[in-house]
């Protein structure tokens, strides 16, 4: 028993000293190189000599890099996306007889962006029959875009499917994906842009009215500072890029006239968010004069409403709802009755309470698009969008011991499958760190030889040692600002891969103002990790932090690379 209390005492006195060296490291005090340095304030003319000041504190080794056989085949959507487990339904079904629905968020959430659920609930327990026998639904709720991929490749197949708006439904048709329409309009919303009150009455003066068109010239005038979701993912997203082509030419959205307005329009975006709670906090730091979402989000959402002005634009998101494959005569029956029961004057009103229903006379401001030109636009927005910016990004890998196994060989693969989504006129470096910090492969454009040198880089990484997380991002600030000195058109990027358990080195507080200034946004992706360390480090300059996990990093960081780079 005494050899056991003296364990234990041993063990508590370890657990004491961990919590005080986390607290110590995330409050802003370092363990090693720093004790006792004041802390410099950092300006736009000091910043430089201020990173060079702390990069001669960090040991940095030059690793070469070998080349690897690179897979060149696009990247299949089917292999990035998780298991479906990874999405457990929001209602289950409760009786054998059933169909699944994949449904947009909006409506699959909770409280107020929880309709479909409280209405598919309600049906369950409603004793409906068909053939004479009890049915229910089960729903799932999944992004607009993610939902399209698990179809349109065949990973999982529901029996309907209710995206936000027909954006969806026209490009699914297109890519041969066996849908119908059964119902063009489940509950009412539109998607609109959010103007700050200022910006807004500002606008008047100038333009007389506010709509899109008046909104595109301001940001294209460099009026307006405006963000702005991914159009890949974002059902808003996607309304907004097609409805900001139609402003430059209405009758045909790929036109030369329209690419040509579309490319100065984008020269002054200040970004492209990953989702829309990173463009909301973007908005509410002050850097955005306005940003896209639904009206039904605005309405439940009291603080904008008191900053805001909402402009509506773009088609109609009405919650269409499509049969998916060839469904039995009893599926058609159960999705009939379903939507027949959603349509009730009880559960409309329940959607009006919840902030849908609120602009039914509002007519879209663009024609039926087809879903072939939907997937072209698409397209032409990543080619488009950083035409005036070469973009340079440096990956930092956490290579120290506690990613040992599991965590590392995800990172791995994520670099490895994430990147098939960058373009070939990518300038990409990348750096490993434990206790000292190691430049695998310096900044180069992305083509077959540098891509062959990043994937004999990522597999010859290895764990060990402690983790100098802030050193590293030292080293690759520097690494992009000497990229920034020989190309003044360079469009600055971190992303950082880690599971944010810094034990080493330099701290946040010695970076952060220095970061600030420089303004270079640094991507986050967590590995069983400190999410809200991580958080901290990407919110520095309006970025986005990702909880990573096995199944679904690779789809996360298509997503992430497809809006930035």
């Amino acid at each position: 028993m005494g050899e056991n209390n003296k364990v234990l005492k041993a063990l508590g006195i370890l657990v004491g000293i961990s919590v005080l060296v986390f607290g110590l490291i995330y409050g802003g005090i370092t363990l090693t190189k720093n004790i006792g340095k004041s802390k410099k304030v950092v300006t736009a003319e000091n910043a430089t000599e201020t990173l060079n000041e702390l990069y001669k504190d960090i040991t940095v080794n030059i690793v070469p890099a070998r080349k690897e056989q690179v897979n060149i085949e696009p990247a299949s959507v089917k292999d990035s996306l998780p298991d479906i487990s990874k999405y457990p339904p929001q209602v289950d079904n409760t009786t054998n007889k059933f169909i699944e629905i994949f449904s947009s968020t909006e409506k699959a959430g909770t409280s107020k962006d929880g309709w479909l659920v409280d209405t598919g609930k309600a049906f369950n327990k409603a004793n409906i029959k068909v053939n004479g026998e009890n049915v229910s639904v089960r729903i799932r709720g999944i992004a607009s875009g993610q939902g399209m991929d698990y179809i349109v490749s065949g990973k999982y197949l529901p029996d309907a499917f209710t995206p936000s708006n027909e954006l969806w439904g026209a490009m699914m048709e297109a890519k041969g994906a066996n849908i119908s329409l059964v119902e063009k309009k489940l509950t009412g919303n539109i998607a609109g842009i959010l103007i700050s009150k200022s910006k807004y009455n500002e606008l008047i003066k100038k333009y007389g009215a506010i709509n899109l068109k008046t909104i595109t010239e301001a940001v294209a005038g460099n009026e307006m500072a405006m963000g702005y979701t991914n159009p890949f993912a974002s059902s808003t997203g996607l309304n907004f890029l097609l409805s900001t082509l139609g402003t430059f030419d209405s009758k045909d959205l790929l036109s030369e006239k329209a690419v040509q307005g579309f490319e100065k329009f984008q020269t002054n975006i200040p970004f492209v968010a990953y989702t829309t709670l990173q463009m909301r906090e973007s908005a509410q730091s002050g850097v955005l004069d306005g940003f896209i979402m639904e009206y039904q989000t605005f309405e439940n959402t009291p603080e904008l409403k008191a900053d805001y002005i909402f402009t509506p634009f773009g088609v109609r998101h009405d919650s269409p709802i499509y049969a998916i494959g060839s469904l039995s005569a009893e599926k058609k029956e159960i999705l009939n009755k379903f939507i027949q029961f959603s349509k009730s004057a009880e559960y409309q009103k329940l959607a009006s309470d919840y902030g849908f229903n609120k602009f039914d006379n509002y007519s879209p401001e663009i024609g039926e698009v087809r879903g072939d030109v939907i997937s072209q636009a698409q397209k032409l927005w990543k080619e488009k969008k950083d035409a005036n910016n070469d973009i340079s990004a440096v990956f930092v890998a956490d290579v120290s011991g506690s990613m040992d196994g599991v965590p590392l060989n995800k990172l791995k693969q994520s670099l490895l499958s994430g990147a098939q989504y960058i373009r070939k006129d990518t300038s990409i470096g990348l750096v490993s760190f434990s206790t000292d910090v190691n430049i695998n492969l310096p900044i180069a454009k992305f083509d077959l030889n540098q891509r062959s040198l990043f994937t004999g880089a990522v597999k010859d990484l290895k764990a060990n040692g402690s983790t100098a997380m802030f050193d590293a991002i030292i080293v690759g600030s520097k690494m992009l600002i000497e990229e920034k000195a020989k190309n003044p058109n360079a469009k600055l990027m971190l992303f950082v891969l880690s599971d944010g358990e810094t034990n080493y080195g330099h701290s946040l507080n010695d970076v952060r103002d220095m970061l600030q200034t420089f303004k270079i946004p640094i991507y986050t992706i967590g590995y069983n990790a400190n999410i809200k360390a991580l958080q901290s480090l990407s919110d520095i300059n309006e970025a986005a932090s990702i909880n990573a996990d096995s199944e679904d990093v690779v789809y996360k960081l298509g997503s992430l690379f497809n809006a930035q780079m």
